[in-house]
């Protein structure tokens, strides 16, 4: 979900699960329940007895709703070449279809992780498996837009992803229940992701929260769903528990690798204003602009004592392990301040993150004061510094 004109918003809550859901809310809608268990060394959790009730209790999964095998509506649109498409084509494979907004800084982009991790958990297997987006942004509905979408997150050979007609968009969603609207200057839809047989039936729907640190689970989950259609039911390359994982808050100590080299610590002791970004940002602002503004912010810090500035990287959506520093190396100018990397997501979850950029200040009793969400002139940075 994204502004559409692009301006900055007051920092919203992050959401555990989707606040509209259209009125399928019945049959999409999952509510956890149970006691969270932090961390991932549960050995209750790894029987599949275990790993299912993990899955129900976590509040940052959506285990899936079951479709009953219905027929899946056919979807004729194009993809990010131009190309027609339609999602009948793809008989004989088990497809991932996911609803994805075309200049979404949210949600998305952990959807479309965790579906690229999903087939890589399957090995051979996920030559088997078609992943496939359908365009949710009623504004950003050109060809260029979806495949500026794919470019940005490295998925532009790994899937296609469809748009169309603002007409045939919108039949699209109603096939599949998709709420897709603008809502007080953003793109508001439902973040569902479906699971369709090879003979063309629905068989899970799940809905994507926004949890940094789930990503892997989700494309578990998927991985899974996936095995279970395909002939064989190959074994995951590897599994993980499915209990909740605790994000990392300011009141507690994180020390983070930075790139090129060495570490930062993040924490209570001194106060912090910490930048989450992803490389992705480049399809929606000048990110290369926005961060060599920030010198001028670190300079400040040094002169009249404000926070120190840490940018921490969510490389958990990031299309490659090493895309950020590839990117910084392209800079024309260094960075005055570190660039860390969360590269399990719980500090994103941890500080509330919720949007991208997102600007976070904290004191030295570990306490966030100050959060905002989208760029901000670096006087506006410092004045809240100072103010807070």
């Amino acid at each position: 979900m994204t502004a559409v004109d692009g301006s900055s918003l007051t920092a919203r809550m992050r959401p555990r699960m989707p606040l509209r859901i259209g009125f399928m809310a019945g049959l999409l809608a999952v509510t956890a329940c149970g006691t969270s268990v932090t961390g991932t060394a549960n050995p209750a959790a790894q029987a599949p007895g275990g790993q299912a009730r993990a899955a129900v209790a976590n509040p940052d999964l959506d285990p899936g709703s079951s479709l009953g095998s219905r027929p899946a509506p056919d979807i004729g649109l194009v993809n990010q070449f131009g190309q027609p498409m339609s999602l009948s084509r793809f008989r004989g494979k088990v497809v991932i279809l996911a609803f994805t907004d075309s200049r979404c800084t949210t949600v998305c982009p952990l959807t479309t992780a965790s579906m690229v991790e999903a087939r890589e958990l399957l090995g051979a297997a996920g030559d088997q498996v078609q992943l496939l987006g359908v365009n949710a942004n009623p504004k950003a509905t050109a060809v260029a837009d979806v495949m500026t979408y794919s470019r940005a997150h490295g998925m532009v050979n790994q899937w296609d992803f469809l748009t169309g007609s603002l007409a045939k968009l919108r039949a699209a969603w109603k096939a599949y229940h998709i709420y897709a609207q603008i809502q007080a200057g953003q793109v508001d839809h439902t973040p569902a992701l479906y699971v369709i047989d090879q003979r063309g039936r629905e068989q899970k729907v799940y809905l994507t929260t926004m949890a940094y640190a789930s990503i892997g689970q989700v494309a578990q989950i998927l991985a899974q769903e996936a095995a279970s259609l395909l002939p064989g039911h190959p074994k995951l390359a590897s599994q993980r528990s499915l209990a909740h994982i605790g994000g990392l808050g300011p009141a507690a100590m994180a020390t983070l690798d930075t790139v090129p080299s060495g570490s930062v610590t993040l924490g209570p002791g001194r106060p912090h204003l910490v930048l989450f970004f992803a490389t992705w940002l480049t399809e929606t602002s000048d990110l290369r602009a926005h961060l060599a503004a920030l010198n001028g912010y670190a300079r400040a810090a040094k002169r009249g004592k404000l926070p120190r500035l840490v940018a921490v990287d969510e490389a958990a959506t990031e299309p490659s392990p090493g895309a950020v520093r590839s990117y910084l190396q392209r800079l024309r100018r260094p960075l005055g301040y570190p660039v860390a990397l969360d590269t399990t997501g719980r500090l994103a979850d941890g500080y509330g993150v919720a949007d991208q950029p997102w600007f976070v200040l904290t004191s030295a009793s570990g306490k966030i004061v100050w959060k905002h969400y989208g760029w901000l002139p670096v006087a506006a940075i410092e004045a809240a510094a100072r103010g807070a």
